[in-house]
Order: structure tokens, then C-alpha cells, then sequence
């Protein structure tokens, strides 16, 4: 085996001037959020939008929980949209700048709140960081990553709550606590454990939520409860949302190239980006470029679920969006495409069938080894998919589906595993790129030798 020479244009700035404004990136991105609000409507009537949003809200919640079946796909779209309006809001009262990463949070929160986050469970856990940030004195807005991404537990909060017999009060009130906790947890946690797979994995939160998730869950089950994970997803539903995805995508990408002044200009350099460590691509890049990347990212995503068969249901808009969130923070379709191969490869001999929704999640979520790809070139990235594959679906029982993020915990341990091995090889490889040493000619060697020395202690 051999993989290329680790990638060294980790930091390549082409326009450190983005004629783009914050308020112009907010009002693309609530237009966004609106759009899903005006769906719902369409989808459901008002009284249907209540009912089904009452489900979502007392429902556990975890994995894989699809609110187009649980309830409705307008109260799916609902929640989705006020999720975001939510994040939004979150962002601009702390005044955060739409960094990479950020915008990354805003469309993973989005998309998780298709099919497992809601208003009720995510609260506790934002306070849970915000008390963090008081206790360090330190600004919110430094922590508002972790407070985000770190919502991914909100399913411990619900299961708590309205899944474990107990009083509704007192369900609430272990729930909130428990969430406040996880919150107040996180950052700390989050810091440390990004060592562990040195910035191969873009979902750090993910594995990180995935250590206190079967911590969490270790502790209910040395009690006697019982917590087991579920599968509910609905089908039938390709024809309306290939049609609105697709057409999302294409307003983000003629959006971009508007911006990028109707050129691809640009590009090819974001594409040598390894994206390890969830670069910031809005300093590196401007942000029309940004968007056209995004895009692309979701029309590859898309057209990937349609080819192999598979459903667009609410788990898998929601790993749809997560990728083109992160094309603003790591992904490209050059470092994404070898971990959906990998992924593909594995699943024609895999228990689950390729186009299940379990097999479409590993892919779409498994591009959080992108890093990989991009760092050690394609095949390393083929390699991280297949594990990923062969891994992810075995692992979910460790926190019972309480970590939404369950590719992300999953990837950090691929990625602590084989990122060692590609630097072995690689090294391997540059050692036999070296000249080997010139011997000294014969008649050298005595005049550059010093004399000989007796040590004996005779």
C-alpha cells in the first residue's frame, strides 16, 4: 500500500477581502429559514403544523427518530425552520461573525432538526454552555460552536423527560438538568478530545457527544433501564424534495457565482485544500466562492441518495445539509467523493443494503473523514470510508442513539486509527525518495577516523 505525500497547502488565501457583508450573509441565510417556513405550509395545514409539532416536542427524539414519519413533513420543515431562526438569532445577538465554521453549525442544526433536535431539548443544553462561559469569564460568543454542535445530545434531555415513566414535572426538571450539565460539560471536553484524532475528523463535537453520550447512557443502564435504539423513516418522498433541493442548490450556486463576478476563479485552489481541522474557508476564500462549493457539495449529495436508490426522508435531508454546511468548513467535492466510494464499495457486501437509510447516513455523514482524503489523497480517503462503513453501524449501541452525531463518534475513532498508519507509509515512502549516502572513497577513511583510543581498565 502507498498513499501520496501528506498535502501541504493547508492555508491558501487567494482575496483576503470579501466585499460581502455580514448582514448580507444573514439575510441569504434567514431567506433560507423562511423558505422552509413557507413549505410547511404547504405541506400541512396550521392545525396539522401544531399537532405534528407537539409530537416532535414530547418525542425522545433519538436515533434515528424521522419527523416526516413521526408527525408530518410541514412539522418536520417547521421546526427546521425555527431551529435556524433560532441559530440565527443566536449568532447575532452575540455578534458572531459567519466564519466557516459557523455557517457549518447554522445548516447541521438545520438538517438535524428533521430527525432529532427540537426547541424543548436543544434550550438546556446552549444553557448548559452559556453557564460554562460565566463561570470562565469568558464571552459567549467565544463558546457559541460548542453550544451549537453540542445540541446533538438534546435526545438525552427528551428520553429523560418523556421516555422513563417518571412525573412530567420531575421528568423536566432531570431532563433540564441533565442538559445543562452535558452543556457546561462540552467545551472543556471538546478541546481535549480534538487531540485524539488530530483534525481528521470535521466532527469533533460529534465524538466528543459520542463519550459523554455512553457515559450518559452507561449510567441509566447500571440502574436496570432499559434504553434500546429505533429506526422510524418514511419513504415516498423523492420526486417533491429532489426538485426543491435541487432547486435550492442551484439558487446558492447562481448566488455564488454571482458574487465571484460570474467566474469560477478560485476554485481549483479551494479544491487543494486538505480540510483538516475545520479550516475556515471564509478566510480563505470569499464568499461567493464559498456558496458555489456548498452548493455543489449538495447537489453531489443529493444526486448520490437518488442514484443508489435510497430515500430523501428526513434523516437524510438532514445528513444532506450537514455536507453542504460543511463546504464552508473542510469539504469539497474532491475530498468527499473517495469516502462515498469507500462507503459504496463496503455496502455491496454489507448486511444493510446500499441504499437503506442506515448505509445513506454512513456516507453522507462519513464525509467528516474528508480530511483524510484531502491529507493523504484519495485512496487513504477510499480506505476511511470502507472503515467507516464496516464501524459506524456497529457502534450506535454504545449511546443508544442519544448522540446525534453518531458518524462524527464513529470517524474520530477512524480517524485516531488510521491516520498514524498513513503517516508510516508516507514516510516510508519519502525515505525511499532519498538519495542514499555517498560511502567515502577507501583511502579516506583512515584520515577522517581518529585514532584508536585503549579504554581497557587492564
Amino acid at each position: 500500500m502507498s498513499t501520496k505525500t501528506p498535502a501541504t497547502t493547508e492555508h491558501i488565501a487567494i482575496e483576503p477581502v470579501d466585499f460581502v457583508t455580514e448582514r448580507s450573509k444573514y439575510l441569504i441565510f434567514s431567506a433560507i429559514a423562511a423558505s422552509l417556513l413557507l413549505l410547511a405550509f404547504v405541506f400541512n395545514s396550521p392545525r396539522e403544523l401544531w399537532e405534528g409539532s407537539l409530537v416532535i416536542l414530547s418525542s425522545p427524539a433519538k436515533l434515528v427518530t424521522d419527523y416526516f414519519e413521526l408527525a408530518n413533513v410541514g412539522a418536520a420543515l417547521l421546526n427546521a425552520s425555527l431551529m435556524m431562526f433560532k441559530t440565527l438569532a443566536i449568532i447575532r445577538v452575540n455578534r458572531v461573525k459567519f466564519t466557516g465554521p459557523v455557517m457549518a453549525a447554522i445548516f447541521t442544526v438545520a438538517g438535524f432538526s428533521l430527525f432529532g433536535k427540537n426547541f424543548y431539548n436543544s434550550i438546556p443544553i446552549i444553557l448548559g454552555v452559556y453557564a460554562y462561559a460565566k463561570v470562565t469569564k469568558a464571552p459567549f460568543s467565544r463558546y457559541v460552536l460548542p453550544a451549537l454542535f453540542g445540541t446533538a445530545l438534546g435526545p438525552i434531555v427528551s428520553e429523560i423527560t418523556f421516555n422513563l415513566d417518571l412525573p412530567l414535572t420531575l421528568g423536566f426538571i432531570l431532563g433540564t438538568l441533565a442538559g445543562v450539565l452535558i452543556g457546561f460539560l462540552l467545551p472543556p471536553l471538546a478541546k481535549h478530545f480534538a487531540h485524539f484524532h488530530q483534525g481528521f475528523s470535521l466532527y469533533n463535537i460529534g465524538f466528543t457527544a459520542g463519550i459523554i453520550g455512553t457515559f450518559f447512557i452507561s449510567m441509566l443502564r447500571s440502574f436496570g433501564i432499559k434504553i434500546d435504539t429505533v429506526e422510524i423513516v418514511s419513504s415516498g418522498h423523492n420526486q417533491v424534495f429532489s426538485l426543491i433541493l435541487y432547486g435550492l442548490f442551484l439558487v446558492m450556486f447562481l448566488i455564488g457565482l454571482a458574487y465571484n463576478r460570474w467566474n469560477l476563479n478560485g476554485y481549483r485552489r479551494l479544491l487543494q485544500q486538505s480540510g483538516r481541522s475545520m479550516p475556515d474557508f471564509s478566510a480563505l476564500f470569499p464568499f461567493g466562492l464559498i456558496l458555489i462549493n456548498m452548493a455543489l457539495l449538495g447537489i453531489l449529495s443529493t444526486s448520490y441518495v437518488l442514484l443508489v436508490g435510497g430515500e430523501l426522508n428526513g434523516p437524510i435531508i438532514g445528513g444532506i445539509f450537514t455536507v453542504v454546511g460543511f463546504g464552508a468548513a473542510g469539504k469539497h467535492i474532491k475530498n468527499v467523493a473517495p469516502i462515498f466510494l469507500g462507503v459504496f464499495v463496503v455496502g455491496l457486501f454489507n448486511a444493510s443494503e446500499i441504499h437503506s437509510t442506515s448505509a445513506l447516513l454512513a456516507a453522507l455523514f462519513g464525509t467528516t473523514l474528508a480530511p483524510i482524503s484531502g491529507y493523504y489523497g484519495s485512496l487513504a480517503g477510499f480506505i476511511a470510508g470502507a472503515f467507516h462503513m464496516a464501524m459506524v453501524l456497529n457502534i450506535s449501541y454504545l449511546h443508544a442513539g442519544m448522540n446525534l452525531y453518531n458518524n462524527g463518534f464513529s470517524g474520530g475513532f477512524i480517524a485516531a486509527l488510521l491516520a498514524p498508519i498513513f503517516d508510516m507509509f508516507a514516510t516510508i515512502r519519502n525515505d525511499r525518495k532519498m538519495p542514499p549516502l555517498k560511502k567515502p572513497p577507501a583511502d579516506t577513511v583512515n584520515k577522517v577516523l581518529p585514532p584508536k583510543i585503549d579504554i581497557s581498565l587492564d
